[in-house]
């Protein structure tokens, strides 16, 4: 793909929900490489599945031989963005910022190039050139350059203004924050695109026309829809919370299961959206899955494409790998087939002393449920099973539990596992 051929690509993904000047916008992107940013605020120590799509569009911008920088916001993230919350963010520290970036930056890496060349990826802080600047500087920089009516008319904030809780002047100035970092990247960097989702629009067109103002210089900025589900749960989340990025808040297989468990009504969107696949793998994918939509077939190939480009091939394998383990009883897993499932699951380390004790006493020493209370709620309920049996009251574990060099499998739910593994 082109340069120029993107703009159409992403329409046919579905991908443009708000652009400036379509046509101007396509006829630059026609003319030659453009540098592009998308910005991502560390408000947690992982990013999560839904910032994968304007992450995704950067890493699409740079295959079609753009420049992608992605900005992990450490200014703006102590402010929090308004946009689509309808309460004032919690503030977080200094430290936890500093811990919380850390552990992003290379999960922007993962999806990113930055081998030297022409599109190499760029990563940067807004921190770096937004804590040296005085408040008196910045008010006289940048809020000079945008009306307080304009602000008022932007959906982020006018929709906080008009709630129950009001917007605080700290969230009020996110705006402004990030209208100065396009304009810092536009003059050091030459960036003329600024994308992100929808919610972004507002921050986004302030920072287009603070551009024209102090710089005279016509930049462009594009936003992609925010995904949601068919059922009208949000994307992204699980009976477990947030799918996070990181394997240590989301295991890898989770993350996996995830994807596989998607509705039949969004699983077509979500292969345009979320992997790199071409238009026409995707069909022919689709197509086989309407042959036999029991088999799962496209939600299978999204959920290990979008493992690949988030843990790598070798993980997903293995997250594939316990997937399919999972259609077969204990009995038929080997010593292999075990260990590729604890490389995937969550695991209990049991010893000797363990054999012999009720179940639901292992399980809440382990943390693998909140307390023994629990355990007895869901063995009531039939929501415990061992090995593939359902476990009744009062269920000890015995050494004839264990499979092969000393195994077990905990399902709690319908999808939540564990494997206990006898310490050797």
């Amino acid at each position: 793909m082109n340069g120029a051929d993107i703009f159409t690509d992403l329409a046919a993904r579905g991908l443009v929900h708000d652009s400036t000047d379509p046509d101007a916008l396509r006829h630059r992107l026609a003319e030659g490489p453009v540098t592009v940013y998308a910005g991502f605020d560390p408000t947690a120590d992982s990013l999560h599945v839904g910032n994968l799509v304007p992450l995704l569009l950067l890493r699409r911008f740079q295959d079609a031989g753009h420049r992608p920088v992605a900005l992990a916001g450490g200014a703006t993230g102590m402010i929090g963005d308004p946009g689509g919350r309808s309460t004032e963010r919690n503030l977080l520290d200094a430290a936890t910022l500093d811990a919380n970036l850390a552990a992003i930056v290379p999960q922007l890496e993962m999806l990113l190039d930055f081998t030297p060349g022409p599109a190499c990826a760029l990563l940067v802080d807004n921190r770096q050139w937004t804590e040296p600047i005085g408040v008196l500087e910045f008010l006289r920089d940048v809020g000079k350059h945008v009306t307080v009516n304009a602000m008022l008319a932007k959906e982020s904030v006018r929709s906080r203004v008009e709630s129950e809780s009001g917007i605080s002047y700290t969230e009020f100035s996110y705006m402004l924050l990030q209208a100065n970092d396009y304009r810092h990247l536009h003059v050091a960097h030459g960036v003329e695109l600024q994308v992100g989702g929808s919610d972004q629009w507002g921050n986004i067109t302030a920072g287009i026309d603070l551009i024209r103002r102090t710089e005279g210089a016509h930049v462009h900025g594009l936003t992609v829809p925010l995904v949601t589900r068919a059922d009208g749960q949000k994307f992204g989340k699980s009976v477990d919370g947030a799918v996070w990025l990181s394997a240590e808040r989301t295991t890898p297989y989770a993350f996996y299961q995830y994807f596989v468990n998607v509705d039949d009504r969004d699983v077509e969107r979500f292969l345009l959206q979320l992997t790199l696949l071409g238009l026409d793998e995707i069909a022919t994918v689709m197509a086989s899955h309407h042959a036999d939509p029991g088999a799962r077939t496209a939600q299978r190939r999204l959920a290990l494409e979008v493992t690949i480009l988030v843990h790598g091939e070798a993980v997903a394998a293995r997250a594939a790998s316990a997937s399919t383990g999972f259609t077969r009883t204990v009995d038929d897993l080997d010593q292999s087939d075990w260990q590729e499932l604890a490389a995937s699951l969550p695991v209990i380390e049991i010893d000797q002393s363990d054999l012999g004790a009720e179940l639901v006493v292992v399980l809440a020493a382990a943390g693998a449920i909140g307390s023994r209370s629990e355990g007895r709620r869901l063995v009531a309920q039939g929501g415990l099973t061992l090995n593939d049996e359902t476990v009744t009251e009062g269920r000890t574990l015995a050494a004839s539990d264990l499979r092969g060099e000393g195994w077990a499998m905990v399902r709690r739910g319908k999808k939540q596992r564990f494997v206990l593994r006898r310490r050797s």
